[in-house]
């Protein structure tokens, strides 16, 4: 990877976890004497408020960071990729009854375990255009779609930034895919290409660990996955990615970290003032 390459995904990850932290210490600074704030609730959960102040602060605290980081960690990807992708969202054409019915039997076959996923399932069918598809035009929001001019290659991508799939989510997120693959393929000429994935901000099992949740794998062919490193390593488009990304997040997560203690120390301080009182 080339240095400046390399400096400007280093400044976007800094940036979105300056922004992220000044933005979590706002809220939770505003919400100190707010009862139903995110951790003042916890109070009033008994059984919680019981295991001591320590836990309740974490209990809540760690649910919020989690949902709220997630979404940090797609926009920093999305913001990367746009160093070597157009970074585009909502798909318009239109999806024919005949592709509809295709992703059904497909899935059918998937869950009996009648075939294992391939790409070829989708990349190789082919059905009749009406002269009028006016009846069928719709289109889709897609958070994570990136565009290869060089290429001509478009990449459709669900990003599980918690790093799993609910196993019951699997065929949904499947079928939500292959809705945008064939709405997008019959936007386009016939010399581009389209590809699809799921991906995870990193491996739940350990990077450099195999990955291996069957349920999602009932679904999803191999060559359809970018997990952990290897999505980072794709919104890079270079195989230094992860690294650069994580060497960068190590030292910008310091920012988190002391967010953190003074969080602490507001609402603990705030919790034994009320003790006092």
């Amino acid at each position: 990877m080339n240095s400046r390459k390399e400096q400007f995904i280093k400044e976007i990850v800094d940036t979105h976890m300056r922004q992220f932290v000044d933005g979590l210490e706002t809220r939770y600074r505003a919400e100190v004497d707010d009862p139903l704030g995110v951790i003042n609730a916890k109070k009033n959960n008994a059984f919680i408020s019981q295991l001591g102040e320590e836990f309740m602060f974490y209990s809540a605290f760690v649910r919020s960071f989690d949902s709220s980081f997630g979404k940090v960690l797609e926009n920093m990807g999305n913001a990367i990729a746009k160093i070597s992708f157009t970074v585009k969202g909502r798909i318009e054409s239109y999806l024919l009854p005949q592709q509809t019915q295709h992703i059904d039997f497909l899935m059918t076959a998937y869950e009996k375990r009648d075939a294992k996923p391939s790409t070829r399932d989708y990349q190789n069918f082919n059905c009749l255009v009406p002269s009028n598809v006016t009846s069928f035009l719709t289109s889709h929001e897609t958070d994570n779609y990136f565009y290869d001019e060089e290429k001509g290659c478009h990449y459709l991508i669900e990003l599980k930034a918690g790093g799993d799939l609910d196993n019951k989510k699997a065929k949904s997120e499947k079928i939500a895919l292959l809705n945008e693959f064939f709405i997008l393929k019959n936007a386009l000429s016939n010399n581009e290409t389209v590809k699809i994935f799921f991906a995870t901000a990193y491996n739940k099992f350990g990077e450099g660990s195999p990955w291996h949740q069957e349920r999602v794998q009932t679904f999803f062919a191999e060559d359809e996955l970018l997990i952990g490193k290897d999505y980072w390593n794709f919104v890079c488009n270079d195989p230094e990615g992860y690294r650069v990304v994580f060497d960068q997040y190590k030292i910008s997560s310091e920012y988190m970290k002391n967010a953190l203690e003074r969080i602490k120390l507001l609402y603990f301080h705030s919790i034994s003032d009320k003790k006092a009182l």
